[in-house]
């Protein structure tokens, strides 16, 4: 069995068990009473990645094979899914935010660094293969957003969308990955016997990197691009649903199969991934990510003027310029700081991007999303008309639509990076 496809294998099952639930997690919890509460449940994946991924990977660095600990991570997080659903079940409808969210909180803790751990681990793998990493990874990792979408008509079309099951789903998903990365090529630690700074022994020179202005800066604004990360996927689905509160929108297809209609958006990452070797190699890092921040401006745009009646095709736009928002800045991100840093603290700082992406990023993005959320949608009054329902999501939408286009300028001005187009 060739080394690809033993990697596409694992990166398929990889997003197959985040797609379980990211993006109808939000439904379920406005179904059960908890719609104020949605931003704390995606909020938590950034505050767990602060430290979780990070920490992860100085494990991985120094201490324990990275595919090992990719095991260990997935057999946890999936453990503590499956209480999540449990507990769901036995509440029923007196479920309650504090049980709910620790299960799941601690599920995540144990998740998100797998994410990190997966791409050290298919790096190291296609460096020994004597592939490169640029040209390979690529067409590896789109089959994780294969796994992604695969696992969203899943719970869409077997009714999981409003139940706990699809926790029970990415939890099953996970223990099978548990068992798969066992058998994964082994990711040698780089231990040195010499004699070393408590800095040096934990691994934690991986942040010297922002000593480096243009690192900094690269971070800095993977930060705050991260603020966008977690928005539509916590919140595009209740609010597609919301349409169904008005008479002319409640049979269409958006309405009753949200979760479809959504997952274009990773079928439009499978068609960028495919761009990205070139964009990188042609355009350089600064001006893919210009345009990761353009179209995450769009994203958002397109959600605000769209509906899933006559204006299901703005929808629709939204759906396909995602593809080029989420992957020609974490994708390209990753390889950029693959490329940009020494081996012996290649997990180290993938779990730092990770950290300042899904971390810092999300978790404020999150925060703050929640809170104009609220004020503008949750918050109104019980008697309010769904026309004035679908307004406040319309006046949130155009507020993150400004934000990224706000990132783009001063992302424009203040990142320096000269490119050699067609040079590795």
């Amino acid at each position: 069995m060739s080394i690809k496809f033993r990697l596409t294998l694992l990166s398929f099952l990889q997003f197959a068990v985040w797609g379980a639930y990211l993006t109808s997690m939000g439904t379920f919890l406005a179904k059960n009473g908890l719609a104020s509460q949605i931003g704390w449940f995606y909020s938590v994946q950034g505050l767990v990645s602060l430290c979780m991924p990070a920490l992860m990977g100085i494990l991985a660095d120094r201490w324990i094979q990275a595919q090992r600990l990719l095991s260990v991570c997935h057999l946890m997080a999936g453990t503590f899914k499956l209480f999540v659903c449990f507990y769901a079940l036995q509440a029923q409808d007196s479920l309650s935010f504090a049980p709910l969210f620790s299960l799941y909180a601690c599920s995540v803790a144990f998740f998100m660094p797998t994410i990190a751990l997966s791409n050290s681990v298919a790096y190291t793998a296609l460096e020994n293969a004597g592939l490169d990493t640029v040209k390979s990874f690529p067409s590896i990792r789109v089959w994780g957003t294969i796994g992604f979408i695969v696992s969203m008509w899943i719970v869409d079309l077997g009714g999981m969308q409003t139940s706990p099951y699809q926790f029970a789903w990415s939890a099953f998903l996970s223990f099978i990955l548990a068992l798969y990365a066992r058998t994964l090529p082994s990711c040698p630690v780089k231990r040195d016997n010499g004699k070393k700074t408590l800095v040096q022994a934990l691994g934690l020179n991986a942040f010297a990197l922002f000593r480096n202005y243009r690192m900094a800066v690269f971070f800095v604004f993977s930060m705050l691009l991260g603020v966008c990360l977690q928005i539509t996927n916590g919140f595009a689905n209740p609010f597609i649903s919301s349409f169904g509160q008005i008479e002319e929108y409640a049979g269409t297809f958006g309405v009753a199969h949200a979760n479809i209609l959504i997952s274009m958006s990773q079928i439009s990452e499978t068609l960028c991934f495919l761009f990205i070797p070139f964009c990188l190699s042609r355009f350089g890092i600064k001006r893919v990510m210009l345009i990761a921040m353009l179209a995450w401006a769009l994203r958002f745009l397109f959600f605000a003027v769209g509906n899933p009646g006559e204006g299901v095709w703005l929808f629709v736009l939204s759906m396909l310029v995602y593809g080029i928002a989420f992957d020609f800045f974490n994708i390209s991100g990753s390889l950029f700081v693959d490329k940009e840093t020494d081996s012996s603290v290649r997990s180290s700082a993938q779990g730092l991007f990770m950290m300042m992406t899904n971390g810092f990023g999300a978790t404020f993005g999150m925060i703050i999303a929640q809170m104009v959320i609220n004020k503008y949608v949750y918050n109104l009054p019980s008697e309010a008309a769904g026309s004035d329902v679908i307004q406040g999501w319309t006046t949130c939408w155009y507020i993150f639509a400004l934000y990224a286009l706000c990132i783009a300028v001063a992302f424009s001005f203040l990142f320096s990076y000269k490119h050699i187009p067609n040079k590795k």
